[in-house]
């Protein structure tokens, strides 16, 4: 009885559930591009204590329209979009070579900011991945060999095996290689947008779209 009453109670607070925000965003404080207002927004979540700011929502979807979502993090931001890394073998990776496209939504709560990102998908080159690849922790390279993303395993104790014979195989091995079934994914935007919380609802949402002619930047109702 305590389990549903914990349970209904919860439902009787959602629909009373909000956050008052109080933010703006004029089109005067856009920067020149896409690129550089993202990376102005990053560095203030990160000034403002946002844990993980670089975790952004990942949509995809499959063959048959199917949509998942996941978080991942993102390791690269330049003019040619943003990067992630994957197994290339995973469920994501299947998609995105199916579709060649996804988005993805960095929530920024504490700031009552989030950026939404979308546009067609390719692959990193090997020699950007190799550069990416050598800063990550050991334990996260080994793992990245252990692990059959979105397998199914029959128990955790599989994939603790799976990692014991990886630290094995590498024991004596100073660099651990690149695995061939990993690597990075580049979103190319062709649409971002930056979405401030505002009062009563009536947010601030402005976008970078691209054109024929070059980026324009468009407010969108909330």
């Amino acid at each position: 009885m305590s389990e549903l009453g914990n349970t209904a109670d919860v439902a009787v607070r959602l629909p009373a559930m909000r956050v008052a925000y109080d933010g703006t965003l004029d089109e005067s404080d856009l920067a020149p591009s896409w690129v550089e207002q993202l990376q102005t927004w990053l560095d203030e979540a990160l000034a403002g204590g946002v844990a993980e700011p670089n975790a952004m929502v990942l949509a995809t979807a499959d063959a048959n329209g199917l949509p998942s979502s996941r978080t991942v993090l993102c390791k690269g931001l330049d003019d040619r979009g943003i990067v992630f890394y994957t197994n290339y073998t995973s469920a994501k990776s299947h998609d995105l070579s199916v579709t060649r496209y996804a988005s993805v939504t960095f929530p920024w709560y504490p700031l009552q900011r989030q950026v939404h990102v979308r546009g067609e998908v390719e692959k990193v080159d090997p020699a950007e991945t190799a550069e990416y690849w050598a800063t990550r922790p050991r334990g996260s390279q080994l793992g990245a060999w252990a692990s059959p993303q979105s397998q199914v395993v029959t128990s955790r104790r599989e994939l603790d095996t799976a990692l014991s014979a990886v630290e094995r195989r590498f024991r004596d091995v100073e660099r651990i290689p690149v695995p061939p079934h990993w690597g990075g994914w580049r979103i190319r935007p062709d649409v971002v947008e930056f979405w401030q919380g505002r009062q009563d609802r009536l947010h601030d949402r402005l976008r970078y779209v691209c054109t024929e002619d070059g980026w324009r930047i468009q407010r969108v109702a909330p």
